[in-house]
């Protein structure tokens, strides 16, 4: 649990990125295995060999991917609700005079 609202260190969100791109890479080295050994079997291998094709291009993009940023709450004057809104004394129509 992080105290701070601050962003991980790049070092961190550096080797985050590299294991999400060995991890990938890794379902790729499978699916390619897969493929070969269902070579007998035209649409099982056929889909793993698109598997292991595109997941290249998947995980590169991944890897160059930062982490969103946070979104800021930005403090901000808001009006009031009427109810919070003191009358004026013109506005309250009474007028108190004092002659003495």
């Amino acid at each position: 649990m992080l105290i701070t609202e601050a962003q991980p260190s790049l070092g961190d969100q550096h080797a985050a990125r590299k294991k999400r791109y060995v991890v990938t890479m890794l379902i790729r080295m499978v699916s390619l295995l897969l493929a070969a050994a269902f070579y007998q079997t035209v649409w099982l291998m056929a889909v793993f060999a698109v598997l292991g094709t595109v997941l290249p291009w998947v995980a590169v993009v991944m890897a160059n991917d930062r982490p969103p940023k946070k979104k800021l709450a930005v403090n901000r004057y808001q009006v009031p609700a009427p109810d919070r809104i003191l009358e004026s004394r013109a506005a309250s129509g009474r007028v108190i005079d004092s002659d003495a």
